[in-house]
């Protein structure tokens, strides 16, 4: 049948917790096989549009979304209204998917390299070539352990696949993440015995502390959380109260009813400090306090707040004020990350955080933290893989030695996220022996993929197949379905050429090297209907039907299948001895204490190809398309600085990057803020030469106890270089709304150039 929006929303408009039987109506033939030429034949026009529900493919934790299709071409996205995860509202992120599947920097074809490693120059080849080629420099590989699998955190079943391939080949699989989450990850299993993040429901609290996590923005899982943050607002009872403790005005710092200033790395010390005044003052559950502090072998009384607050920045009334208050309005609920685990005492920050949850008894209750139940199938890793920093220190100790054979990397830039003072990019330059082959499985050009020796272009997410277990989930069992929407925009090329699927050419290339993955059927579609028929066999959830055919369909058209009853059943979230209490942050030398953070549209650098995503305005500064950096006003002043004035930061390693100043009021005189994602040297024609990378100029410092990346422990000193430009943004802009003042500094620029 033709599926009509108004059909599709029909469809969907019931509870997500009501079991619906959907008749087998897949994807018409002709929707599939219609893929629109430059210039549309009069007769082919017809003006009806289709929606298929998929995943979007540009967020951390994909959202459900629904695609537009008229012709064959993907026109719109809008959210999916039945998605658990966001309940039909999306992201910037998820918009901007249209122009990655139309992009004109598209990857078309493989590419061997034939100049110089690194110089760019590269020869299109055919897919059997380029597996053969690499099936056969992998199989004369003595010691298979060292080729490295470098990717994205991958879950669901690319990540059975991926876990497959690595095991059954032998060789290391290595996840990467610019913003380093081990803290984060390690402290949910610490503070709570869970490996999956669980739900913060933040839409049942009453009061709400969070530290160095800008959860409206870019942390975790933003759409859901803005979602429950309406309901915390706006719902049908008592406005909740939001107290947000973070070095920088953020999103999240801007729409509580208040921000505190702390010192960066001193998170973990308030946090004991409120702990100290709870228990103090009788105000929590006395049991978990007692099991919080192995009766006494952590002294809360060293975390007083009179004794943290000159350290911290946070005023001893305040932290007692503030303890009060949240033990005072149940449920109440703390949640921490960010900058506030990027730290040498990072996972200690995370750990006393969590912990106050224990204290008010919101550990597994409604309002506080929720635990996620693993997911339904059998084979599928309950939560992604993650590698720490020390663990890449470490293998770019390995390249340098020549012991790593071959690098393929899909989903990852570590060329341009790890610190340049650990020296990787020059391993990966620093002759062929060193690392001899470097595959890379991208569809477009990056820092890493333009020093690959062999590009395999992956499919679009919109012509993709995939499915994904959210993590954070929404409390219970749920699993998204990606499915192509469109053909293969680059088919026309023929089969040798084009795109093709990851998990598809994992496959192909173990198949070509006589390696048995153990996996349903020949291709990733058929692994996904192997995972699919497990959920129907289940004979429970969103979607039920008389047969499997009928199932899959139902599944497609709702974009995954969900069921609200199956929840976490473990063991109950019971207090732990806080391991070790946070000691005083690892700084680097410098004035200003550097605090990068993930921009809204380009995020870490992953979108920065996408021109929509970067002109999506930083909601505090309304800049974009730049890099600048975030200084306090009347530093600024005191330093003849400003906005638009070319400063450059320069770290105690001797990095240093060039930056446009925007003084404002909203950050402490010791601290500089800067957005992250600008500064490729590999990219495309939107990305590449743009701005500045700051990940580039972080020290190698990591936390002490798990070797994760300190991202934000790094200090600066700050120098005008007497340039000037103007800061891109939304307001001020305009020629015709320049001061004179403004006016008088463009002539000058022009005539000093």
């Amino acid at each position: 049948m033709d599926l009509t929006r108004r059909k599709f929303l029909t469809l969907l408009g019931g509870s997500t917790a009501g079991a619906v039987l959907f008749q087998a109506c897949g994807v018409p033939e002709a929707e599939l096989l219609v893929e629109a030429p430059l210039e549309m034949p009069e007769d082919m026009v017809t003006g009806l549009d289709t929606w298929y529900a998929t995943l979007c493919s540009e967020c951390g934790n994909p959202e459900g979304i629904v695609v537009r299709v008229m012709e064959g071409r993907a026109k719109k996205v809008e959210g999916n209204v039945d998605y658990p995860i966001n309940q039909g509202k999306h992201s910037a992120r998820c918009e901007a998917a249209l122009q990655g599947l139309y992009h004109p920097d598209r990857i078309s074809a493989p590419l061997l390299r034939v100049g110089a490693r690194g110089e760019g120059r590269w020869e299109e080849i055919s897919w059997t070539d380029a597996i053969a080629r690499m099936a056969h420099q992998l199989g004369q590989v003595q010691d298979k352990s060292s080729i490295v699998l470098a990717t994205n955190p991958v879950g669901g079943h690319l990540g059975k696949v991926v876990e497959r391939f690595a095991s059954r080949m032998g060789i290391a699989h290595m996840p990467y993440e610019t913003l380093d989450e081990t803290n984060l990850r390690l402290s949910m299993e610490r503070t709570y015995g869970l490996k999956a993040m669980p739900d913060f429901d933040i839409g049942g609290a009453s009061y709400l502390l969070s530290f160095g996590a800008d959860f409206l923005s870019t942390w975790g899982s933003p759409v859901r959380y803005a979602r429950a943050y309406g309901q915390f607002r706006q719902g049908d009872r008592e406005r909740g109260t939001h107290v947000h403790v973070e070095p920088r005005l953020s999103t999240t710092a801007a729409n509580a009813d208040e921000w505190v200033f702390v010192n960066p790395g001193w998170e973990g010390h308030v946090a004991l400090a409120i702990a100290n005044v709870i228990v103090e003052r009788g105000l929590g559950d006395s049991s978990a306090a007692a099991a919080l502090t192995g009766n006494g072998a952590v002294d809360l009384g060293r975390y007083a707040p009179e004794r943290v607050a000159d350290r911290s920045g946070v005023s001893a009334e305040r932290i007692r004020r503030i303890a009060d208050e949240f033990a005072g309005h149940p449920p109440a609920l703390a949640i921490g990350g960010g900058s506030a685990g990027a730290h040498s005492n990072g996972l200690a920050n995370l750990n006393a955080i969590y912990a106050l949850n224990h204290l008010v008894g919101s550990a597994g209750k409604p309002g506080g933290v929720i635990p996620n139940p693993g997911p339904p199938f059998s084979d599928v890793p309950e939560a992604p893989a993650r590698t720490s920093y020390a663990d890449w220190r470490g293998l770019t100790g390995r390249m340098s030695r020549g012991e790593v054979s071959a690098l393929l990397v899909r989903g990852a830039n570590p060329v341009y996220g790890m610190p340049k003072v650990t020296g990787f990019e020059d391993a990966l330059l620093g002759g062929r022996f060193n690392v001899p082959l470097i595959v890379s499985f991208a569809s477009f050009m990056d820092d890493t993929t333009a020093l690959a020796d062999l590009v395999l272009p992956e499919n679009h997410g919109l012509e993709d197949w995939g499915s994904d277990v959210p993590d954070p989930g929404p409390g219970y069992q749920a699993v998204g379905i990606r499915q192509p929407v469109v053909r293969p925009f680059f088919e026309g090329r023929g089969v040798h050429l084009g795109a093709r699927s990851f998990a598809d050419a994992l496959m192909g290339i173990a198949q070509t090297m006589e390696v048995d993955l153990g996996l349903e059927g020949e291709s990733f579609e058929d692994v996904l209907q192997a995972g699919a028929r497990e959920l129907f066999e289940t004979g429970r959830g969103s979607v039920r039907a008389n047969d499997f055919r009928a199932f899959w369909n139902g599944a497609l058209q709702r974009g995954g299948w969900w069921d609200t009853t199956a929840a976490y059943s473990g063991p109950s979230l019971s207090p732990r001895q806080i391991a070790s209490a946070p000691g005083e942050p690892s700084l680097g030398s410098g004035a200003f204490a550097l605090v990068p953070y993930p921009s809204i549209g380009i995020t870490d650098g992953r979108g920065a190809h996408l021109p929509w995503l970067q002109a999506t305005q930083d909601p505090i500064t309304t800049a974009s398309w730049q890099t600048w950096v975030e200084i306090n006003a009347k530093r600024a002043e005191e330093m003849d600085v400003r906005e638009g004035d070319v400063i450059r930061l320069t770290a105690s390693n001797g990095r240093s990057i060039e930056a446009l100043a925007y003084p404002h009021p909203g950050i402490s005189p010791d601290v500089v803020a800067v957005p992250m994602g600008q500064g490729h040297t590999g990219g495309g024609q939107y990305d590449k030469d743009r701005g500045a990378n700051v990940m580039s100029l972080l020290d190698s410092l990591e936390d002490s106890e798990t070797g994760a990346l300190a991202w934000a422990a790094t200090r600066v000193n700050i120098a005008k270089t007497g340039g000037w430009m103007r800061v891109p943004r939304f307001e001020n802009t305009a020629p015709d709304l320049a001061t004179d003042e403004d006016q008088h500094i463009i002539k000058l620029t022009a005539e000093d150039s």
